[in-house]
C-alpha cells in the first residue's frame, strides 16, 4: 500500500461499501461473533486498522472503551465524522490514533488491551507475521485477539460466480487477487494464522465464516436492496448461522479467527 492509498477510496469504502447489504452483514455478523468472546464492558478495545469505526463504534455504544488506530488520515477523518453522530457518552469512550499497525505497540505507549481487533487489514500486507506480532503484543494477559481476513481456500469463488472461468481455474492455488475496491489483496488460511497466533502466546479459540450467500448473490449479479430492512435482517440472521457451521463456514470468502492470550505469554 502506498502513502495513504485510502485517500481516494475513503468515500467509497466508508459511505458506499458499508451502506450495502454486504456491509451491514459484515458488521452485524462480526459484532455478534465478538460478543461471544469479549469480556464485559467497559473493557478496553484496540481496533488496529479500524478505518471509519464501523466495527468498533458499536462496541463503544455497548459500553467498551475503544481506541481506533489507523494509518490513513482520510479514513480517520471519516471516523471523526461518524463519531460525531454517536451519543456523547459513547463519543467519550473513543480515542482516534493515527499510526501504522506495524508500530501499534509503540503507538499505544505500551498499553495492553482486553481485546485487539484487526479486521480486513492483513490482506493488504505482503506478509502477515509483523502485524500479527504487534496484535499479540498489544493484548493483555487473558485478552482477546480478533482477526478477519480473506480465505485462501475459496479464492476461486468470486471469479467463478462472475463467470470468469479462466481466472477461476487459475485461482484454486492462488493467494492474491484484485479486490472489489480495485486494490490488490492477499488471503490466508485458518491453520496458518492459528499457528502465527499460537507461536506468539495466543491460543486460537474459534473461527467463523463471513460472507457466504450474500457473496454468491452479489457476484452472480443479483441486486440486494439495503432499504428493505426485513429482508436485510433475515439475510444477516442466515449469514450469522452459516458462519458458525461446517461446511458453510469453510466456503465463506472471508474468515474470522478469535484467540486468547495466555497469562504467561510475553508482553
Amino acid at each position: 500500500m502506498g502513502e495513504d492509498t485510502w485517500a481516494d477510496l475513503a468515500d467509497q469504502f466508508a459511505d458506499e461499501a458499508y451502506a450495502s447489504v454486504k456491509g451491514y452483514v459484515r458488521t452485524y455478523v462480526m459484532h455478534h461473533q465478538l460478543l461471544e468472546h469479549l469480556p464485559a464492558p467497559p473493557a478496553s478495545v484496540l481496533d488496529v486498522g479500524g478505518g471509519a469505526g464501523h466495527q468498533s463504534f458499536p462496541l463503544a455504544q455497548a459500553g467498551y472503551d475503544v481506541t481506533l488506530l489507523d494509518s490513513s488520515p482520510a479514513m480517520l477523518h471519516k471516523a471523526h465524522q461518524r463519531l460525531q453522530r454517536l451519543p456523547d457518552e459513547a463519543q467519550r469512550r473513543v480515542t482516534l490514533l493515527e499510526a501504522d499497525g506495524s508500530n501499534a505497540a509503540e503507538a499505544v505507549k505500551g498499553q495492553r488491551f482486553a481485546a485487539v481487533l484487526c479486521h480486513g487489514v492483513l490482506g493488504y500486507l505482503e506478509h502477515p507475521e509483523p502485524l500479527v506480532d504487534q496484535l499479540c503484543q498489544c493484548a493483555a494477559a487473558d485478552g482477546i485477539v480478533s482477526i478477519m481476513t480473506g480465505n485462501a481456500r475459496t479464492m476461486a469463488v468470486r471469479p467463478a460466480l462472475e463467470q470468469r472461468w479462466d481466472d477461476a481455474l487459475a485461482s484454486f492455488d492462488a493467494r492474491t487477487e484484485i479486490g472489489v475496491l480495485g486494490v490488490p489483496g492477499r488471503a490466508d488460511t485458518v491453520e496458518e494464522l492459528s499457528e502465527l497466533m499460537l507461536s506468539r502466546g495466543v491460543e486460537p479459540l474459534h473461527w467463523y465464516g463471513i460472507w457466504l450467500f450474500v457473496d454468491w448473490l452479489e457476484f452472480s449479479g443479483a441486486k440486494l436492496d439495503p432499504t428493505d430492512s426485513k429482508q436485510v435482517a433475515a439475510t444477516a440472521a442466515v449469514e450469522l448461522e452459516a458462519g458458525r457451521r461446517d461446511p458453510y463456514r469453510q466456503l465463506s470468502r472471508v474468515f474470522h479467527l478469535v484467540g486468547r492470550k495466555g497469562n504467561s505469554a510475553p508482553a
